[in-house]
């Protein structure tokens, strides 16, 4: 379950719909990609075709999942949950 958020934008489109300040082509794909991690029970739950899931490096842990060219869900996780998810462009 999606416990919290970085994004303020990805949390409104999360929880009410409203995609107005991201990218209109990535909705349908960042939509997706939430709802599999909000199904999730651990990380490794992502490691789905299409979703490049992987881990990435520092303290705290945290992973992240493909949405299209450099864009990127990161997340960290704690017990069942997903937390901190943000939408960003890493590389």
């Amino acid at each position: 379950m999606i416990t919290s958020f970085r994004s303020k934008e990805l949390e409104k489109f999360w929880s009410t719909g409203d995609g107005a300040k991201i990218r209109q082509d990535q909705l349908a794909r960042i939509r997706r990609r939430l709802d599999a991690l909000d199904a999730a029970h651990r990380p490794e739950d992502l490691n789905l075709p299409g979703f490049n899931f992987h881990s990435l490096r520092g303290k705290p842990q945290r992973y992240a999942i493909s949405v299209n060219g450099p864009w990127r869900i990161t997340f960290g996780w704690d017990g069942d949950n997903a937390t901190q998810v943000d939408l960003e462009q890493y590389h």
